[in-house]
């Protein structure tokens, strides 16, 4: 991948192009943001670069077969062997999910290795094999690169087991570190990298690459765009409508009945208990999406109240849930608590929590929440 493919960002890829120029590269840098901001793009890119800038020949890089630019990310074992896998034995896997997803998601990659219902990990396994491919010598003479995707799947041991490699790794060697989840990596490994922060892309971006790449006609490019809060794997989902999302609205219309109704109704709560059940059942990605659409929902229902219409994009399928009627219960007396309620449910997701008791919890808290006077 070229700079030049990469959505937006110029003020980036400036800094990272000098810093080559002027032989000041970071052993080890920290690419934080959600994925649909580009940070593996410009990983990528980036890796290419130091490549092309450390042999002799003007040669380019095909930067996914290149023997000096190694990948590491989160997997777990596949349906067809019960072995542990390293990265290296999915590496076709991970070359196809770059080349048609290079914004994908940590759940896309899942869903392409076929492991939605397993969490991913980076275990010490893997850090010992990445002690072994950066102590081999280049394959040219020149700079070897360390991609790691999805830096917070690190687990304790295999984080510790690399400390000493990050902080001195071998000559014109370099790490570069991916994350949209940096408080989930430890402090040691931080403060040996450069953190480099991507900041959300432009509406205009986004809808210019929807219209190219999907074919969306100018309006409805747009539209999505300005829905997807600057992330480009969030504005390709929402062109997609996929069948979760579909799922998600579903779940939700239900809860939230359920909810209205439960108060001072011990049949209901059943419901609810039920209802929660449920979810607790699904794979904790599917999970933390759903959490994540809940908190935009109530986002939009609460610009609805204020009469920021146009600033509400959201289009509920369901012709028996009234939004307008739902944003009348969502003003400043309970959203704060309710966004509240609904990260704490995340971050207890992210942690392996009961998912029956995260979202039991939950149900009832949105009970009080709604009847909550103004």
């Amino acid at each position: 991948m070229n700079f030049d493919e990469i959505l937006g960002l110029e003020h980036i890829k400036h800094h990272l192009v000098n810093s080559i120029e002027n032989r000041r590269v970071a052993h080890a840098q920290l690419f934080v943001g959600e994925h649909g901001y580009g940070t593996l793009p410009m990983a990528l890119a980036y890796a290419r670069l130091l490549i092309e800038n450390s042999q002799k020949n003007s040669q380019k890089v095909n930067v996914l077969e290149h023997p000096d630019v190694h990948f590491v990310y989160p997997i777990n074992s596949v349906s067809k062997s019960s072995k542990k896998p390293l990265s290296k034995d999915l590496l076709p896997q991970w070359r196809d999910f770059i080349q048609v997803s290079p914004y994908g998601n940590l759940f896309d990659w899942y869903k392409h290795i076929g492991i939605e219902k397993k969490q991913g990990l980076i275990n010490v396994d893997e850090a010992t094999q990445i002690t072994k491919d950066l102590s081999l010598k280049a394959f040219n003479g020149g700079a070897k690169v360390m991609i790691i995707w999805c830096a917070d799947r690190l687990n304790t041991q295999a984080a510790n087991k690399l400390l000493k490699l990050i902080e001195e790794p071998p000559q014109n060697t370099f790490f570069i570190l991916i994350t949209n989840q940096e408080d989930q990596i430890l402090d040691t490994i931080k403060s040996r990298c450069q953190r480099l922060n991507f900041p959300p892309l432009s509406e205009a971006d986004i809808s210019s690459a929807l219209q190219n790449n999907f074919n969306l006609e100018a309006t409805k490019a747009s539209s999505i765009a300005h829905q997807a809060d600057g992330d480009y794997t969030a504005a390709i989902h929402l062109s997609q409508q996929s069948d979760d999302e579909q799922r998600f609205e579903t779940l939700f219309i239900r809860w939230v009945r359920s909810a209205f109704r439960a108060k001072g109704n011990k049949y209901v709560v059943k419901d609810l208990i039920d209802w929660s059940d449920e979810l607790a059942s699904e794979n904790r990605e599917t999970q933390k999406r759903f959490l994540q659409y809940c908190i935009q929902f109530f986002r939009q229902a609460l610009l609805f109240n204020y009469d920021a219409k146009d600033l509400v994009y959201l289009k509920v399928d369901d012709p028996k849930f009234k939004f307008s009627g739902f944003a009348q219960f969502i003003g400043g007396h309970n959203i704060n608590d309710i966004f509240k309620a609904l990260e704490d449910a995340l971050y207890y997701v992210e942690r392996n929590g009961s998912g029956k008791m995260i979202f039991s919890d939950l149900s009832f808290e949105l009970t009080r929440l709604l009847h909550k006077k103004k």
